[in-house]
């Protein structure tokens, strides 16, 4: 037994781009940046910016597809998934690491917003709403 547990606070780097797979599930996907500030050996200030790719699925991917927008500031929490799939171009298999998101708050960044909250709000699942999916087939993701 293992524990597998994201949790991220950064700001969306592009708007959720909301699909449906075939069976009529919904699928949202977009971009989270971190960044972490630290000192070279020169003593100068450096800046690094990780970039996260984030899934949701089901109500949670609908709510995403809403009310999330580029530079939003998110809360993620979530666990770790990599899937291998076949290049479009057909040069070969791919591996692709993404966060899966169980739960999303909505935190202080870009307030005003079209459609954002001033206060932060959970549209993630609380008592478990985000795990009600039904399992997916790699060859139904749409990307």
């Amino acid at each position: 037994m293992g524990v597998n547990k994201v949790i991220l606070i950064g700001n969306l780097g592009r708007d959720p781009e909301l699909r449906y797979i075939p069976s009529g599930q919904p699928v949202a996907s977009f971009t989270v940046a971190t960044s972490e500030s630290y000192t070279d050996r020169s003593g100068a200030r450096q800046k690094r910016t990780e970039w996260h790719n984030i899934v949701a699925w089901g109500k949670l991917a609908e709510l995403c597809g809403q009310y999330l927008k580029k530079g939003r500031q998110v809360y993620v929490e979530g666990r770790i998934s990599t899937r291998q799939y076949e290049a479009k171009d057909g040069s070969g298999k791919r591996s692709r690491t993404e966060i899966v998101a169980q739960v999303i708050q909505f935190l202080g960044g870009r307030a005003g917003a079209e459609g954002a909250p001033e206060e932060p709000a959970d549209i993630g699942a609380a008592g478990g709403g985000a795990e009600t999916t039904t399992p997916v087939d790699d060859e139904d993701i749409p990307f």
